[in-house]
C-alpha cells in the first residue's frame, strides 16, 4: 500500500471512530434523559444497547437506570468496574464513572466504598473541588471530621464561594464544637445560595448549640484535632 493510500486508510478509520463516538454520546444522551422520566425504559434500553456490542455507554446506561430505579448498590459496583476496565474510556470518564459511583455509595450508605471510590476519581483530577466536597461527604459519614475539613479547605481554595463546602464544613465543626467557626460557614453558605433549606436546617442546628453552651457556662466539648 502506498504511503498516499495508507494516509487516506487512516483517515478514514479516524473519521469512522469519531463518527461511533458521537453516535454513543447521542445514544448516551438520550438514555440519561429517559433515566429522569422512565427509568424501566432506559433500563431495558441500556440492555439492548448491551447486546449489540456491550459498550462502555450501554454499561454506563445500565448502571445508573438500576440506581434511578433502587438498586443503588449494584449500580455503583457497576461503574466501578466499568471506570476499571480496559475500554473504560479516557481518564476523564473513568473518574466521572467513579464519582457517580462514590454519589451512589453515599445513597446506599456505604461511606467506606464511597470514600475509596472518590479517592480513585481524585487520583485521576486531583485538582476538581466537586469531587473534593463529594469526598468530605464521605469522610463526615464516618466522622473524619479533620479530613473532611482539610478536602473542604481545598476545594474553596480553588473555587471560592462554593454554598455546599461552606456547608459542609460547618457541619464538620459542629461535630467538632467549634461553634463560631460552624457559623461563620453557615452564613457563607446563606450567602452563595440564601434558599437552601439544608444550610437553614443546619443553622438552626448550630444556633442550638449556642443556646446550650451559654446556658451551660462555657464551651461545650470539643472534639481534638490531634
Amino acid at each position: 500500500m502506498s504511503l498516499i493510500a495508507a494516509t487516506a486508510l487512516l483517515a478514514l478509520m479516524q473519521s469512522a471512530g469519531e463518527k461511533l463516538a458521537a453516535a454513543e454520546a447521542d445514544r448516551l444522551g438520550a438514555c440519561l434523559e429517559r433515566i429522569e422520566r422512565d427509568p424501566d425504559g432506559a433500563y431495558e434500553d441500556g440492555l439492548a444497547w448491551s447486546f449489540e456490542g456491550n459498550r462502555p455507554g450501554a454499561r454506563q446506561c445500565t448502571a445508573l437506570a438500576l440506581i434511578a430505579l433502587g438498586h443503588v448498590q449494584d449500580g455503583a459496583e457497576r461503574l466501578v468496574n466499568l471506570a476499571n476496565s480496559s475500554d473504560g474510556g479516557t481518564m476523564e470518564q473513568r473518574a466521572a464513572y467513579l464519582s457517580q459511583a462514590g454519589n451512589a455509595f453515599i445513597e446506599a450508605g456505604a461511606a467506606e466504598q464511597a470514600l475509596t471510590a472518590f479517592d480513585g476519581a481524585l487520583k485521576i483530577a486531583p485538582d476538581a473541588p466537586e469531587l473534593l466536597v463529594d469526598r468530605a461527604g464521605a469522610h463526615l459519614l464516618l466522622a473524619q471530621y479533620d479530613e473532611a475539613i482539610d478536602d473542604l479547605d481545598g476545594a474553596l481554595a480553588r473555587t471560592p464561594g462554593m454554598g455546599p463546602a461552606y456547608h459542609l464544613r460547618g457541619e464538620a465543626w459542629l461535630a467538632k464544637g467549634y461553634l463560631e467557626k460552624a457559623m461563620d460557614d453557615v452564613l457563607a453558605a446563606m450567602a452563595a445560595d440564601p434558599e437552601n433549606i439544608d444550610t437553614l436546617v443546619l443553622r438552626g442546628r448550630v444556633r442550638e448549640a449556642q443556646r446550650l453552651e451559654i446556658e451551660s457556662g462555657g464551651p461545650l466539648e470539643r472534639i481534638s484535632d490531634n
